[in-house]
């Protein structure tokens, strides 16, 4: 059996994880440049945990300005078996308003400045993004919220823009007419990222504000967005403390297969493949390319 680490990638408004115990923080070197910022390693009620705040400390990045390939690749090297993304959205529905948190079981990505996958000219792989939340995590992170009195929305469609800027009119509009659930700006690439290193994802949507469709919300702005994401904080906090405590110390494997998301995912012949590449993916894809 495999040791079970938990990762959580904080959003906005999450810098820090307050009850992490024995707290060392480490610089990961990755050959795909340099994360967001320190890891915080520890432990919380003996089991591991690894936190990265995803715009670092004090926000200093934009979601557009985030390596995340070098973000993921850096908990892969950490020994983090499951994810948690804590990250602040807009809601398309009434029924979802601000404060609540949402475990969305979808994703549709819509930015276009970040590279989105660890493979390429050189080594080709095709992982399966049909279901991009691992269900069994996504179940304990329910069970969690509930143990702390937060009834989580469970399931919805999460579409990622590019950002900064957040929607116009139109755009805000078209979402909620095609159904979506929430909108953010990090979620991707990070998810298929997750995936091609094998590593469970899932996401705590927490809801900031309705957007611009909304007729008493029609113009977003951060002052109007801080003020609900202290609070959401808070509890999206007392959840991670909560599912730490309750979280098997041994691996659970994923029912979809997402911890094994690599077993027939590459295509491009041994013989054809680039050593650069092959060395770049040691973390990643180490456990089929015999690395690890």
């Amino acid at each position: 059996m495999t040791k079970a680490v938990l990762g959580i990638i904080g959003g906005s408004g999450i810098y820090d994880l307050p009850g992490l115990e024995n707290v060392r923080e480490e610089r990961v070197h990755s050959p795909w440049g340099e994360p967001s910022g320190a890891l915080r390693i520890g432990d919380i009620a003996g089991l591991p945990v690894v936190f990265l705040a995803r715009h670092d400390k004090g926000h200093r990045l934009s979601p557009s300005d985030i390596n995340y390939r070098a973000n993921i690749d850096a908990l892969k090297r950490a020994g983090v078996t499951d994810l948690v993304s804590l990250s602040a959205c807009g809601s398309f529905r009434e029924d979802m308003p601000p404060g609540t948190f949402v475990l969305v079981d979808q994703f549709v990505d819509r930015t276009h400045r970040r590279e989105s996958s660890f493979f390429g000219k050189g080594l080709v792989a095709h992982v399966s993004m049909a279901h991009p939340v691992s269900p069994r995590l996504r179940d304990r992170i329910a069970a969690a919220a509930v143990a702390e009195g937060i009834e989580p929305k469970i399931g919805g469609t999460y579409i990622c823009m590019e950002g900064p800027q957040f929607s116009t009119y139109a755009e805000s509009m078209t979402y909620k007419q095609l159904g979506y659930s929430v909108i953010g700006m990090t979620n991707m690439p990070e998810a298929k990222l997750a995936r091609e290193a094998e590593i469970c994802y899932a996401t705590v949507a927490m809801v900031t504000d309705f957007d611009c469709w909304h007729p008493e919300h029609d113009a977003v702005t951060v002052a109007d967005i801080v003020k609900v994401l202290l609070g959401n904080a808070d509890l999206a906090k007392r959840l991670v403390a909560r599912l730490a405590r309750d979280f098997p110390r041994e691996h659970e494997a994923c029912p979809i297969g997402s911890d094994r998301a690599l077993d027939n995912a590459l295509i491009t012949q041994p013989e054809a493949r680039d050593p650069e590449l092959i060395r770049k993916l040691d973390a990643v894809a180490g456990r089929v390319l015999g690395k690890r």
